[in-house]
Order: structure tokens, then C-alpha cells, then sequence
């Protein structure tokens, strides 16, 4: 049995016992300042001060025993042996030494703000430090026996590491020499502090391969790890040639048993007893000192392990011995030449090194982690020359004095790269709980010392103690164990408290190690081979691994001690080393960890923020080129023939328009734009002066045109100075063809943009024509309202003339409409074609200040096309039509002669066949009412002078067709509104800021149809109400209550979905506080760390559960099951939402979080970051910066493409992007995909925590691929389209097959996607077929590209004789509109393209009352609004068929039509007088022909709905359907909300947005 590698099972009885990374054993009690883990001697001095005041002295004294270096170093060699408890603990504990303001060494400057970094020891956190039963133990990293670890390593894998891999029982070797070790090009995590002489890591590869981690640290002990490295080959060759039969693995063993024997030896019974002295010193002090027994043989009962006291205080006395440089000497035939320093050995990179070469010896602290120099050839004759020179010098004077290398210039970090080793002793001995000085000799059955002196009267006889005692304030009891146990040091060696201590301690390591050499009970040696073991010395190793050398005169018999005796003491020191006489130490200095990282940190950050910025630039854009290239797509729909070339229109703001010369004959220039509308037209044949002129120098592709009876000027740009040129010879040969005066100049572009009037400067001018026009006409005050008209200003405004096309667009109606035309006739009352300011000053006047008769005249006047002074039925009615053509209604002849017969029948005019003046005005006296109100200024309000109410600005249609005021507030403040239903009076109180009052207005007063319910029938419900208290606070708990009530689901899901979504926050926000406390990133980052863990388990959880919002047919199926009467399905969109905008949150939590906490980590020394981060390997060489854990970690990169793919998602996300660019929000969503693969990989790095993202993400990523999975399977089935028509408006019809297996409910919708287009891009839209039809239906509005190019693919003069192109279909998914049945009233509001889904539903519900099938749902009221009645005319022949179809009366259906304003003017009166008085008689609509309600203007819901609880006072839930654009479904939403606040019944919105 050959001994193990890490100590395990030495001991059999108790295995443990001296393994690798076993505790620390204690020999003394625990003295924490808790008890448990604490550090002790808080009251103590500081430890730099001790070391100041109590070490430091004057050197270059000899050892009094004459002890060499050999056996100094030597000693450092057997303490790596069997001690290393240097690694600091992980996390890191940091005990740092406060350095005294001023300082000569560290502070300087006097700041009183240095500290030595110290960080507490590794110790056992599994089991220890928890209580002071059980206080913290540290751990020796090695085994405390005498193993061979220093050469061999600690375990099996090391030890391999350093063999050959042929003839393996030699130990690897540099180039196969044998001489040195092989390099370290393999990697062991060898110890590499950086040098402090150069201040900079170097790579560990520099190092040669040994056993002992920290072998490398100086060469001194450098040439120890060579020479048992030597040793061990030596004797495998020797071994070797003895056993020809072994195997290389027997050689191995045998040479390591033997050279672990060697060692063994040498160190118990050459070197401790010399390290120790003899005990005539400590004897004659009245101590106590045994010396060493013989052995007599192993001992299972006792512990090896090394103890607190002897690690942290005993074994460093040896630090008393240290030189301050190492001679190097050559052999005793070369005249015993001792070397001085040369540049190579004192660093060539070093300035100061010039001034410090040919110094004695090499100088102690400029040669840690230097011991290796660059050319190996040379390093042979250095371990010569290093042996013999220790083996020559005298080692430092035994007693209290430190060498200045150790006591202030030892080797440390980057950020403190000079440290004090006596001061880190003493800290040491805290961290590790040792007692004070007198305690520890006490515990140990020593007499304890009463004063100063009696530590040791020999170094005290000449009063030294004064600085001791003031250190100490005088009371013994607070000196330290290292302190007092060096004090004691006498001239022989070790005082009798550490000889005590370094005594027992060996003997336990001897005594319990079952595979000591001396133990004949292992078998593992011969008695041949004990014999050589008992005769070999330190001398015999080296001259066998160095055959260099002569016997007989390079070295002296004990090279652990010079005696002038030996007579091979041939070649003495020639001087005792002195720190003055050599070269200096590299004075301290300091790093700061994030130099390096600032560039990449603020780079990488701004980057961020620029990416965010660019992709919203880059998404405006999109959006933009894809209106721009919706306009083209139109244009070319028209199938125009286009005879100019393709130019931009500029304004005199640079602002840029696309445009198209659309014709040039027969007299005009017509500009039309990338859509339908013309932009400009120029009537060039009536132009008496044409001036063209160009730009001559960077505008040469610039022209302008100005035409004398044209407005203002047209200033076009076009692609090349060719192509203006061409347009202008066009031009030219056009004026000469009709003889109209022309003339061309040029000048500058700037000159020529000044020069230029454009439309922008003609609209400023025309604002204040039309402002001072309205100013006289009404007599208003200025009131800030208007501009002051100096008197240029007015005289230039008689001068100004409008067009028949500005006086349009003032009325906001077209150019070409009869009413504008017959208007314009009528004040162009000097027939020049332009009305000047006069003359529509007067048409104001008239309409301001008129009378109902004077207004029907000029009606009258208007339409007297003949001025008969009569108006023939043929001019009747195209006065009617004119008001048609306003709002682009067609109606038909047969009911415009309907509505003209039956308006003069009831005044007894039906045989007539003109009307006087005298007529007209007898049929228009019934509305005089609407015409004294009526204005031809848009959006002026009147005020009568007997009433303090608000006249009537606008309308609207409720119940029997009668419009109810709209009014604006004076004086007074609404408070309320209340109405009364026996006559359908609205109340409005009011709150009068003169009297102070509340006062009660009637508003409207009209009497309630036949069908409404009388009072009876509400009188008679009893119902127990609360009594609602006026004020805020009750208002506002109504409106919660009502709120609370309607959406109890939503509010129970989602504050449940907060708590849970708080819940994991908080439990890992709560772990990184308290109980990783002392652990990772929350060391370095404080709290943090807790809120970037607790952000990032809350993006886990809620990005996870985006996932479940999008299982669309899970959601469909479920919804159709019980739970839909516990979870709110219809509101998975909203959650989504809701979800999304959590997981944002939380995303830009953890990114900002950790951009501190990166920031944080990259500030950390090398050693924190290798214990915090174990799972991330780098080179000890090398400084992780900022954008190595950003950019080289798996964690970090990962982390950067998910900020970057969140910002491209999001971005497109938005409710702008989706309504623009839909593609692109598609596009940029599928890269969730990625998002959640590098959300896995994120995690997988390790970095902080152990992955668990699948904890949340498995679940529900099953579910979706399940799902999508079932998508794909029906979604990739071809449909055949059996019918496609393109309807008004860009509406495209597509009817298609019904799969045999899909089944549906009115209000769904689907996603389909057009093979010609491409197959995996699917949209969705709203089935407008119900669901007992065989095919499947839907409207779509073309609006972006895809719906646009689906529009053209369906075009008949397309497709030709080509059939329909197939698509793919994907659905049914649920929505809210599918449960309008589900309510005793169901109010339906579609807006634009959003009445789709209410197609299907007026169907299905007409089919379902004829069918017999029994519903809840007993009435719905359909209101559909639309800019016109041609917008979506073919949602009229789906309302005329219900209508035909509805013999009970289910549906009631109201269109309200606002393409023009709801302002009360003469048009809208003309309009309402014929659409009330068609519907009298016809009882439907004159535009739409429908028994439907037509309204002019927007609706107001309020009093709608309001009407709706007393035409239905027995329901107390209304479901509420909306579909259409945000501001409809807004008003809608706010509308129900208000309601809901009351007292009574609720209004449960249900809404969708397109």
C-alpha cells in the first residue's frame, strides 16, 4: 500500500484525519470576539503599529548559531509541505489593517484612509461557525503529513500531470533534459500573484510544473521544488537499473516512497532539531524545554492535524531568520567568486535598475514571482550557485528584528502590491481566533508573564521595552500569540512558548502518520532502504542532483549550519547582508481594477441606448416608405397612363411631396399625388402671363411656375436638370399652341426659393382673409382670439381674391359639389370667376345675421338656375341632390321623387309644377327654428339673445329620430344629468357662479314613442337599491364598486398573477439578502444583486407566461367548458399585454441592475472574482474587464442579443408599428423563438446562480408547441377561394371553402395567409359569415402592403380567366364578441372596418329567432358609424337582409354618418330637413334605404345608453361590444365606466382595437 496523494486513510480508525482540505485542529481554545466566528483582539493595537513599534530594528546581524540561509529557506519548503491555509474564503470576508495617518511607507500623504487588504482564511462553512459549540474552523488545503505534496502534488491527477507519458516513471522534465521541470504549458492553477517588482500579472505558463502550487514564489525556494524534483528521478534511475523487471509504475511508486522517506528524514532529525536550538537557553530562563524523543511507532489515536496556533504564529518564526537578499557564489575552484546583481536579475525593465546593478546577492523583495528568468540555459549554474551561496550565507540574527522584505515590502495584490507580512500575522492569528499572548501560554500550562520583561530579560536588559509597552497601553493582556512568541525568541532558537508548539506539532505528524518511514509495519521500505534513507542528508541530495558540484570543496558537510570547524567550510560569506548595501525594494503601489473597462462600459451602454434610438428612427422610417409605397401601389391600381416623368413638389418650408404630372391638355396642369387626390390643378388657358423660372447652379433640377390667375406659385423638383428641361419645353410649346404670354429667367436656387409663393404662404394669408372677414361680419372682439388688423394690412386683404376651389375647401366640401358651384355663382356677383372681400363679406353677413326668410332666399336665389323667379321641380331637385353630393350620397330618382312629392303634397303643392319664393318659404317656415341656428361658417357657435343656454352646434338621432341639443358651458358648471322619461325631458342642473345656486335647466322636452314602456310598468319592479350619497368620496366608492363588480375576474386573475409575480421577487430578492449574504455577487454588489435576481425570476416567470396568453386553441377550447365562469378567457390579449409590459419592467430592472453590478464586478481583484465566478476559467494573467463579462461570457453576450432582440420586439410592438408596418411586427415577434433559446443559454453560464429558467419555462413552452403544433396541422390545409370582389373603400370579399371539421360562433376570427403572397405569413381577421352558411366569409381593408397586394392578386382584370389563388387557414380563435348573446340586451358599436365581427353576429342572431333556437339575448342594438354611407356599402346589404328577416324586431340599427362637421350649418340643416321628412314618409333611411336610424355626426353614448335602462329597466347587465378605432372604443369605454359609477345597472365593455 503505497501512501495516498490527499491524506485519506492514513488513519484508519478515522480516515479524515490529515486529509486535503480537512480543519485546522486546535491546541487552544477559540477566543471569537462572538464566540463563534467573530475575529478576537478587536481591543488590541493595530497591527501595523505593532510591527512598526516592536519589529522593526537594524539588520545585517548574524545568526548566533551561525544558521544558514539553507536552512531558512528550507524551512519555508517544509512548511509548503504540510500547511497551506493562505487561499482566502469564498466568498470573500475582507479584514482589512488600517494604516496610521502618516505612515512613512503606505500614507504618505497623511490621508488616514490606506488599509492593507486582508482577507479572512477558507474555513469549513458545512459544518462550522454556527454556534460557539462549534466555532468557525479553517482548512489546511494540504495534508499535514510529510508526503511528498511539494513534489508530487496533492492527488492522483496532479501527480500525473507532471509525468512523462513515456517512461513515466520519471518525472516530466524541460526539453527531456532531466535538469529542470517541465513548463507549465498545461495549465495547473499554479499560485501567480503579480510580481511587485514589475506591477503587472504575468502568465503562469512562465512558471516550471511542480507539485507545491506556490513552488514558484521565490527562487530560494524554487531551487528546493528542482532539487526533490531531481532527487525523485535520481532515484527511479537507480531504481530502474536495480529492477530491470518493475514497471514503470512500481519504479514511480518505489522512487516516491523512497524520496518521500528522504525528505522525511531529513526534515525530523537534520533540520527541526537545529531550527529548534537547544533548550540551554530556555532552561536557564527558568522554562521548560524537552528535547525531541526517539520514535517508537505509530500511533493511531493521534491527530496530525496542524493547529491555529501553529499555523498562524509558531511556524512563523522562522520569519525572524529571513535575509534581506540571497547570495549567489560560484565554485570553490573559481576563487568561490560571490555574484552581484546584473540587469537581468534585477528586472531590465525597470528604470531604476541601472543605479542599482552590481549590488551584492539577489534582494529578497524584488525576487517573489520572479524566479524564473527567460533563458533556462543559464538558470542550471543559478541553482548552483543559489545552493551554494545559502549554503555559505549566515541567515538573519534571532530575535525580534524583521527584515524590511518581509515587514513591509512582501508581496501583494495589484491594488496594494506591498504589504506588511508581520502585520498580516497578527491579523492572521484574529481571523483565526487565537487568544492573547499570556492565554495561550496559560493553556498550555506556562507561567504566564506579569510584565514586559519577563518575556524575555535578555532582549529588555537595556530598557527596548518602552515602545512595547506604549504599543500596548501598558497591559500585557492585549498582546498577540505572534507578538509575545517572538519576543521570546532567544539566541538558540524559538522562545519556550513556540518551541513548545513547533515541537508537538511535528511529533504528531510524525507519530500519527501510519506510512512514516521509520513505521516497519507498512512494509513500505527494506531494511536495506531504511538504512539508506537513515544515511542520506540534505548534502547527499544535493550533490546527487547537482553532479556539477565537487564534494570535496563546494559545499560544507551540514549546509544547515556554518561551522568554522567543518574543514569543508571552504568559501564563507564575505559579508552579512545588509538592505542598505543592496538594491532597493519597488516601493508600493496601487491599481484600479476597472482601468481598462471604461471605453468598452460606456460603449457598450451608449450602444444600447443609440440602438434603441435607431431602431425607433428605423421603424418611423419603415413606416413612412410603406405609406409612401401604399400611395404608389394605389396609383398604380388606377391604371393611369402617365405622360410626365416622376418629380417631387417642394413647398417653401423644403418640405417634399411625390408627385406625378398626371396631364398637360387640353389646357391644364393637374399634379396628382401618390394617391387619388389631385394635389394642385392649373388652368393655364385663362393665364395671361406665364413666368417660368429656373435655378442655374446645385438647384439646376429646381424650377418654379407662376401663372397670373393662379393662387400662388408651383415650385417642382425633379430627379436631373434633363428632365426639368424636358418638362419645360412641354411646357413652352403648349403656351405658343394657345397663345398665352410666357416668359423664362433664371437665378439662384436661394433667390429663387425667396422669390417663390408658395401654397403654405397662401394659406397664412387666406387664414387671416377668412379671420378678418369673420371679425366684421360677427363684430367679436379681439379677446386674444383674432389678430389686430393694422390698415396695410386691411388694404391688402381688398386686394386678395378667392378661388372657387379655396372657397370649397373653406367649407370643407369639394370643389366639383353643386352646392359650392351654385353658391360660388350666387356672391361672384361681378361674374370675374373669384370672389373678393366684398363679396364674401356680404354672403357672411348674410348667413351671420339673417333671418330664416332672408337665408331661404338666397337658397331660393341659389337654385333659380334660370331666374324665372320660380323654381321648377327640376331645380328643387337638384338643389336636394346638391345636398346629396355633399356627403356622397346616392339616392336613387324613384326616392328623390318620393321625397318630393310627399314635402309638397303636405303643404297642398302637389300640383304645381313651379314653386313661387312665396312657396319655398311656407314649406322652409316649418324648419325656421334650424335656419335661424344655421351658419355658413363651420364651427361657429350662436348665441340668441333671450336665452342663456348654449344654442345648438350639433346633433344627433336618438330613439324617434328627434335630435337632442348638444351644449357648451357660459357661466355655469354641469353637475349632473338626469332624465326624465315620461316625456324624455333632459334636466341639466347647473351650478351658477353668480347666485351661488344650483339651478334645474330644462334642455329638451319631447313626448316618448308608443313602444316605450309607460311608468306603470316600471313602477310596479321593486328592487333593493342602496341609497346613494351625493360627494366625491361616495361617487368614487360607487364607481370602485361598480368597477370591482364587472370585472371581478379580470381583477381576482391578475391580483393573484401580482401577488405570485411579487411573491418570486421577493423570495430571491430575499435569498441574495439574507442568506447569500456572505456570498457571489452580493459581497461585491450589495443589495443590488438582490434586485437584479429578484427581477430576473420575475422575467423567467413572466416571459413564461407570455407563452400561455398565445395558446390560442387552448384558449378557444376552454373557453367553451365551465371555466369561462371562472377565468376570463376574452381578456388573454389584455393579459398578454399586461404581461408584456411586467416583463419589460423587469427586463430594464435586471439590465440597469446589472450594469451596476457589472461595473461592480469589474472593479474586484483577480482572486474575488475566481472564488465568486469558479464556472468561468480564465488565465491568471489575465484582468477580467468590463467587456470580458459582457462580450467573452456565455451570460454576458447572451444577455447583450436578448437586450438587443427585446428593443427590436418591443419597438415593433408598439400600437404606431402594428398599425403601419403589421409585417414587421409579425417578423420581429417570431424572433421570440430566439429569445427564449438565449434565455436558456443565459442561464446555462453559470455566472451567479445554477439555471433554473426551465423551472418556469417547461410548462408552459409544452402547452405552446402542443398548441402550435395543432395549428400547423389545419393551418397548412389549401383552401380553395370561391368568390372574390373588390368592394368600395379598398375592401376586399373573399369567400372560400368551409373545412368539414371547422366549426365556429359568430364573432371569431381566423388567420389566414395567401399562397401567392407568401405561406407563413398569416394575419388575422373577423369572420363576417355566420356560422349556419356554408362557406366561410371575410371584409378586408387594404391598409398596408400585404392587405394591399392581396387586393390586387384578387383583381378580376388580374386574374382574368386564372383561377382564385388558394390560402391557408388558421382558426377559429374566441374572442369577446362571441358571447353577445350571453346578455338580455346587447349593445353592438362598429366603427370603419370594425362592424366585421358584427356581421357574422346579425346574421347568426336573425337565423337563430327564425330557427326557433332560444337565446338570452332579447334585443340588440346595432350602431355603426361611418364617414358615409358608400364607405361600407356592403355591410348595407347584410342590414337590409336582416331587416327583412327580422319579423320580431330583435335588431335596432343606427348609422351615424360623419364625414362632414357637426356643426350646425345651412348644408347640415338642408340635409337634416330631407332625411327627416324621407323618413316620415318612407319610414327608412333616403341615403341608405333602411328602416335604420341615419344620424349626421359622431355619437353620444351617454344618453344612449342612459335611454337604455329605461326602455329595459328590468335588465341589470347590458353587454357592450365594441370593435374599431382606439378613440371610438375610448368614448365607448369611458362612456360605461361614468355609468357604472351610479347607482344601478352595469355596462360590461368588451372591445376590440384593429
Amino acid at each position: 500500500e503505497y501512501p495516498p496523494y490527499d491524506g485519506w486513510y492514513n488513519n484508519r480508525a478515522h480516515p479524515e484525519w490529515g486529509t486535503v482540505d480537512g480543519p485546522l485542529t486546535r491546541s487552544l481554545p477559540s477566543h471569537y470576539a462572538d464566540g463563534t466566528y467573530a475575529p478576537s483582539g478587536g481591543e488590541r493595537p493595530n497591527p501595523r503599529t505593532i510591527s512598526q513599534n516592536t519589529m522593526a530594528g537594524n539588520t545585517g546581524m548574524g545568526s548566533s548559531t551561525n544558521r544558514t540561509a539553507l536552512l531558512v529557506f528550507f524551512g519555508q519548503q517544509v512548511v509548503e509541505e504540510i500547511l497551506d491555509a493562505q487561499r482566502p474564503g469564498c466568498p470573500p470576508e475582507y479584514f482589512n489593517i488600517k494604516i496610521p495617518k502618516g505612515d512613512p511607507l503606505y500614507d504618505a500623504n497623511g490621508t488616514g484612509e490606506v488599509e492593507i487588504p486582508f482577507l479572512r482564511s477558507r474555513y469549513d462553512m458545512s459544518s462550522t461557525g454556527y454556534s460557539p459549540n462549534n466555532p468557525r474552523q479553517q482548512l489546511n488545503e494540504i495534508t499535514p503529513f510529510i508526503d511528498g505534496g511539494l513534489t508530487y502534488g496533492i492527488n492522483k491527477a496532479w501527480s500525473d500531470a507532471l509525468r512523462l507519458l513515456k517512461k513515466n516513471w520519471e518525472l516530466a522534465s524541460y526539453k527531456g533534459e532531466g535538469k529542470f521541470p517541465i513548463e507549465n504549458s498545461l495549465g495547473l492553477p499554479l499560485a501567480n500573484p503579480p510580481p511587485p517588482r514589475d506591477h503587472e500579472l504575468k502568465s503562469a505558463t512562465r512558471f516550471f510544473r511542480l507539485g507545491n502550487p506556490r513552488g514558484n514564489e521565490n527562487p530560494f525556494l524554487l531551487a528546493f521544488g528542482m532539487l526533490w524534483f531531481r532527487h525523485h528521478n535520481w532515484l527511479a534511475r537507480y531504481l530502474r537499473d536495480q529492477h530491470g523487471n518493475w514497471s514503470d509504475e512500481k519504479v514511480y511508486n518505489e522512487a516516491r516512497v523512497l524520496n518521500i522517506a528522504v525528505h522525511q528524514k531529513i526534515i525530523m532529525y537534520d533540520w527541526l532539531p537545529l531550527f529548534l536550538g537547544e533548550c540551554s537557553g530556555i532552561l536557564g530562563l527558568n522554562g521548560t524545554c524537552e528535547p525531541l524523543p526517539n520514535y517508537t511507532g505509530y500511533k493511531s489515536a493521534i491527530h496530525p492535524g496542524i493547529t491555529h496556533v501553529f499555523q498562524s504564529a509558531a511556524m512563523r518564526i522562522g520569519h525572524t531568520l529571513v535575509p534581506p537578499g540571497v547570495f549567489r557564489r560560484s565554485k570553490y575552484n573559481t576563487e568561490c567568486t560571490f555574484i552581484n546583481t546584473t540587469l537581468k536579475t534585477a528586472g531590465e525593465r525597470h528604470a531604476f535598475q541601472e543605479a542599482h546593478v552590481n549590488k551584492p546577492g539577489l534582494r529578497t523583495c524584488n525576487t517573489y514571482w520572479n524566479s524564473v528568468v527567460s533563458d533556462m540555459s543559464d538558470f542550471q549554474s543559478d541553482i548552483d550557485k543559489l545552493l551554494m551561496g545559502m549554503a555559505s550565507q549566515i541567515a538573519e540574527k534571532e530575535d525580534n528584528i524583521i527584515t524590511p522584505d518581509l515587514r513591509g515590502s512582501v508581496f501583494g495584490p495589484l491594488d496594494f502590491s506591498r504589504r506588511d507580512l508581520m502585520a498580516l500575522n497578527i491579523q492572521r492569528g484574529r481571523d483565526h481566533g487565537l487568544p492573547d499572548y499570556n492565554t495561550a501560554r496559560e493553556s498550555f500550562g506556562l507561567k504566564k508573564r506579569v510584565s514586559f520583561e519577563e518575556i524575555n530579560p535578555v532582549l529588555f536588559q537595556n530598557n527596548a521595552n518602552n515602545d512595547l509597552n506604549d504599543t500596548h497601553g501598558g497591559d500585557i493582556s492585549k498582546m498577540d500569540v505572534w507578538t509575545g512568541g517572538l519576543l521570546e525568541t532567544l539566541p538558540t532558537g524559538p522562545g519556550e512558548l513556540f518551541r513548545l508548539i513547533i515541537r508537538d506539532q511535528f511529533l504528531r505528524i510524525r507519530d500519527g502518520d501510519r506510512f512514516w518511514f521509520e513505521n516497519t509495519k507498512n512494509g513500505l521500505l527494506t531494511p536495506s532502504e531504511l538504512e539508506f534513507v537513515r544515511n542520506t542528508t540534505i548534502r547527499d541530495v544535493i550533490l546527487r542532483t547537482n553532479p556539477n558540484l565537487d564534494p570535496n570543496f563546494d559545499i560544507q558537510q551540514n549546509p544547515f549550519q556554518w561551522l568554522s570547524s567543518d574543514p569543508l567550510a571552504l568559501c564563507p560569506q564575505p559579508m552579512q547582508l545588509n538592505e542598505t548595501d543592496m538594491e532597493e525594494c519597488t516601493s508600493p503601489k496601487t491599481f484600479d481594477y476597472f482601468t481598462g473597462s471604461e471605453w468598452s462600459y460606456a460603449l457598450t451602454f451608449a450602444s444600447f441606448g443609440l440602438f434603441t434610438l435607431g431602431r425607433k428612427l428605423i421603424c418611423w422610417q419603415i413606416c413612412q416608405f410603406y405609406h409612401q409605397f401604399k400611395q404608389i401601389l394605389l396609383i398604380l391600381f388606377l391604371n393611369l397612363k402617365y405622360i410626365g416623368l416622376f418629380f417631387f413638389l417642394k413647398t417653401k418650408d423644403q418640405a417634399v411631396i411625390p408627385c406625378d404630372i398626371h396631364s398637360i391638355s387640353p389646357g391644364n396642369l393637374i399634379l396628382t399625388s401618390s394617391g387619388r387626390q389631385n394635389l394642385r390643378t392649373i388652368d393655364l388657358t385663362k393665364s395671361k402671363d406665364v413666368l417660368i423660372s429656373t435655378a442655374y447652379n446645385r438647384g439646376r433640377n429646381t424650377m418654379f411656375l407662376r401663372a397670373d390667375k393662379d393662387t400662388h406659385d408651383l415650385v417642382l423638383k425633379f430627379n436631373d436638370a434633363e428632365e426639368r428641361d424636358s418638362f419645360i419645353a412641354r411646357c413652352i410649346n403648349f403656351l405658343h399652341a394657345n397663345n398665352v404670354p410666357h416668359k423664362v429667367n433664371d437665378m439662384s436656387l436661394k433667390q429663387l426659393m425667396e422669390k417663390a409663393s408658395t401654397s403654405q404662404m397662401r394659406d397664412e394669408v387666406l387664414q387671416k382673409f377668412f379671420k378678418a372677414a369673420l371679425s366684421v361680419s360677427l363684430k367679436l372682439e379681439d379677446g386674444g382670439k383674432y389678430e389686430v388688423l393694422n390698415n396695410k394690412e386691411a388694404r391688402k386683404f381688398i386686394h386678395i381674391e378667392l378661388s372657387k376651389k379655396e372657397f370649397a375647401d373653406y367649407l370643407k366640401l369639394k370643389p366639383t359639389s353643386m352646392f359650392v358651384d351654385q353658391m360660388f355663382t350666387t356672391a361672384d356677383t361681378d361674374g370675374s370667376g373669384s370672389i373678393s372681400f366684398r363679396e364674401f363679406l356680404d354672403i357672411m353677413v348674410l348667413f351671420t345675421k339673417g333671418s330664416p326668410k332672408d337665408k331661404a332666399k338666397l337658397m331660393f336665389d341659389m337654385y333659380d338656375l334660370d331666374k324665372s323667379g320660380e323654381l321648377s321641380m327640376k331645380e328643387f331637385k337638384v338643389m336636394l341632390r346638391s345636398m346629396m353630393d355633399m356627403v356622397n350620397a346616392s339616392v336613387a330618382t324613384e326616392q328623390m321623387d318620393e321625397l318630393v312629392n310627399t314635402m309638397l303634397t303636405t303643404h297642398g303643392y302637389q300640383n304645381k309644377e313651379s314653386l313661387t319664393l312665396n312657396d319655398f318659404q311656407i314649406i322652409m317656415n316649418k324648419y325656421s327654428n334650424e335656419l335661424s341656428e344655421a351658419s355658413i361658417v363651420p364651427g361657429v357657435t350662436l348665441l340668441k339673445n333671450n336665452s342663456s343656454l348654449c344654442r345648438k352646434v350639433g346633433f344627433f338621432y336618438l330613439l324617434s329620430c328627434e335630435y337632442w341639443r348638444k351644449c357648451e358651458k357660459t357661466k355655469q358648471k354641469k353637475i349632473f344629468l338626469e332624465p326624465n322619461y315620461e316625456e324624455l325631458r333632459v334636466d341639466v342642473a347647473y351650478w351658477d357662479t353668480d347666485s351661488q345656486q344650483t339651478r334645474l335647466k330644462e334642455v329638451r322636452r319631447h313626448t316618448i314613442p308608443a313602444k316605450l314602456p309607460r311608468n306603470k310598468s316600471r313602477v310596479e319592479i321593486k328592487v333593493n337599491k342602496k341609497v346613494f350619497k351625493a360627494g366625491k368620496i361616495n361617487s368614487w366608492i360607487m364607481a370602485l364598486e361598480n368597477y370591482i363588480q364587472n370585472y371581478r375576474l379580470q381583477i381576482f386573475w391578475l391580483t393573484l398573477y401580482l401577488l405570485v409575480l411579487a411573491g418570486i421577487f421577493i423570495e430571491r430578492a430575499y435569498f441574495y439578502s439574507v442568506e447569500r449574504e456572505f456570498a457571489g455577487l452580493r459581497r461585491i454588489a450589495g443589495y443590488g444583486v438582490s434586485i437584479t435576481r429578484g427581477a430576473a425570476s420575475a422575467m423567467m416567470f413572466t416571459y413564461s407566461s407570455l407563452l400561455v396568453t398565445m395558446c390560442r386553441n387552448t384558449i378557444t377550447a376552454l373557453r367553451e367548458t365551465f371555466l369561462h365562469l371562472y377565468i376570463p378567457f376574452d381578456s388573454a390579449i389584455i393579459m398578454h399585454r399586461i404581461i408584456a409590459w411586467l416583463a419589460l419592467t423587469f427586463t430594464a430592472m435586471h439590465i440597469l441592475g446589472h450594469s451596476l453590478n457589472i461595473y461592480s464586478i469589474s472593479t474586484q481583484t483577480p482572486g474575488d472574482l475566481t472564488c465568486l465566478f469558479r464556472d468561468y476559467w480564465r488565465p491568471s494573467h489575465e484582468l477580467p474587464k468590463f467587456h470580458y463579462w459582457c462580450w467573452q461570457t456565455i451570460t454576458g453576450i447572451t444577455g447583450v442579443l436578448l437586450t438587443l432582440v427585446v428593443i427590436v420586439m418591443y419597438t415593433f410592438a408598439s400600437d404606431y408599428s402594428r398599425r403601419r408596418v403589421f409585417q414587421w411586427f409579425w417578423w420581429t415577434h417570431n424572433l421570440g423563438y430566439i429569445f427564449y433559446f438565449f434565455m436558456v443559454l443565459h442561464g446555462s453560464g453559470f455566472l451567479v446562480q445554477d439555471p433554473f429558467f426551465y423551472y418556469f419555462f417547461l410548462g408552459p413552452a409544452i402547452l405552446y408547441t402542443l398548441d402550435k403544433l395543432y395549428s400547423l396541422s389545419r393551418s397548412k390545409c389549401e383552401i380553395s377561394v370561391v368568390y372574390a370582389e373588390l368592394l368600395p373603400s379598398d375592401v376586399t370579399h373573399l369567400e372560400f371553402k368551409r373545412p368539414v371539421s371547422f366549426n365556429y360562433k359568430a364573432g371569431q376570427w381566423v388567420r389566414i395567409a395567401c399562397l401567392s403572397q407568401s405561406p407563413n405569413e398569416y394575419h388575422p381577421f373577423t369572420l363576417t359569415s355566420a356560422p349556419h352558411e356554408e362557406t366561410l366569409k371575410v371584409h378586408i381593408r387594404a391598409v398596408g402592403p400585404w392587405t394591399m397586394n392581396l387586393r390586387n392578386i384578387y383583381n378580376p382584370d388580374v386574374l382574368r380567366d386564372s383561377p382564385y389563388p388558394k390560402l391557408y387557414l388558421d382558426g377559429p380563435f374566441g374572442e369577446g364578441h362571441q358571447d353577445w348573446y350571453k346578455y338580455d340586451v346587447a349593445v353592438l358599436v362598429g366603427g370603419g372596418i370594425g362592424v366585421t365581427p358584427f356581421a357574422a353576429i346579425l346574421k347568426d342572431l336573425v337565423n337563430m329567432a327564425q330557427s326557433g333556437v332560444r337565446i338570452q339575448c332579447k334585443k340588440v342594438y346595432f350602431m355603426w358609424v361611418t364617414r358615409d354611407q358608400k364607405q361600407y356599402e356592403w355591410l348595407t346589404d347584410i342590414i337590409q337582409e336582416v331587416e327583412t328577416k327580422d319579423l320580431n324586431d330583435l335588431v335596432d340599427t343606427h348609422i351615424f354618418i360623419t364625414q362632414f362637421p357637426e356643426k350646425f350649418d345651412l348644408r347640415t340643416t338642408m340635409l337634416y330637413i330631407c332625411e327627416r321628412q324621407f323618413q316620415k314618409v318612407a319610414g327608412k333611411s333616403l341615403f341608405t334605404g333602411l328602416r335604420a336610424v341615419t344620424h349626421f355626426g359622431r355619437p353620444e353614448f351617454k344618453s344612449f345608453f342612459v335611454s337604455l335602462t329605461e326602455e329595459h329597466p328590468q335588465v341589470d347587465k347590458f353587454g357592450v361590444f365594441s370593435c374599431g378605432p382606439p378613440p371610438m372604443t375610448n368614448e365607448v369605454d369611458k362612456t360605461c365606466s361614468k355609468l357604472n359609477k351610479y347607482e344601478g345597472p352595469s355596462f360590461l365593455h368588451h372591445f376590440e382595437n384593429f
